[in-house]
């Protein structure tokens, strides 16, 4: 699964301490997050929609092989 965390968060400013903050989770999470590295769950992918006022599906997205 890709995400556009980074970018996401670039836009609003936001550094991985912040973000990781506002949803409840730590910096590292952030970081496997967007090193593709670690799948959040589903309250924790609506939980990241809802800071940056987007779908699920406009910051997630399956890759060919998922």
């Amino acid at each position: 699964m890709k995400n556009t965390l980074k970018v996401e968060r670039a836009i609003h400013n936001l550094t991985q301490e912040e973000l990781a903050k506002k949803i409840g989770v730590s910096r590292q999470t952030i970081n496997a997050m967007e090193a593709n590295k670690y799948v959040p769950s589903t309250v924790l992918a609506l939980k990241i929609a809802r800071v940056f006022s987007k779908s699920v599906e406009d910051i997630f997205s399956l890759e060919d092989q998922d």
